[in-house]
């Protein structure tokens, strides 16, 4: 694509209506284009074309752009991109939560949606309770 010359992209944004949540718009694009061989992918804030950004907007802009370039990692099956995955699925299905925060891609945000409303139980899926099709019989 770039003759040899590294090919760096911002964004794109897949749609334009994404007003404030042009972070995850421009992820998905990322991800799209590194998935095709793109070199450099950028991170957009939340804040982009509203105001400028603060510094939970860069925060959350660099993650979202992490995580478009992990997914494009996968789809080029660069080593070591799948197995952490497979890492993460392994511990969400013993759910030991401490193993999930340090396979997670932010260690930050998932302490602080775990400490928002502290489980009874911690071997209960929090979504699906005794449904989840990951539990053990």
């Amino acid at each position: 694509m770039g003759h040899g010359a590294p090919l760096y992209f911002l964004g794109p944004l897949v749609t334009d209506i994404a007003a404030g949540y042009d972070h995850i718009t421009s992820a998905i694009g990322g991800a799209l284009a590194a998935s095709y061989g793109v070199d450099f992918i950028c991170y957009v804030t939340p804040a982009e074309h509203l105001r400028l950004p603060d510094v939970e907007d860069v925060r959350e802009g660099v993650i979202a752009a992490r995580i478009a370039g992990h997914a494009a990692d996968i789809v080029k099956s660069v080593k070591g991109a799948s197995e952490r995955d497979t890492e993460m699925s392994k511990w969400r299905k013993a759910r030991n939560w401490e193993k999930q925060k340090e396979f997670c891609i932010d260690p930050v945000k998932f302490t602080r949606e775990r400490e928002k409303f502290p489980q009874q139980q911690e071997d209960v899926c929090t979504m699906c309770g005794e449904f989840c099709a990951m539990r053990d019989e």
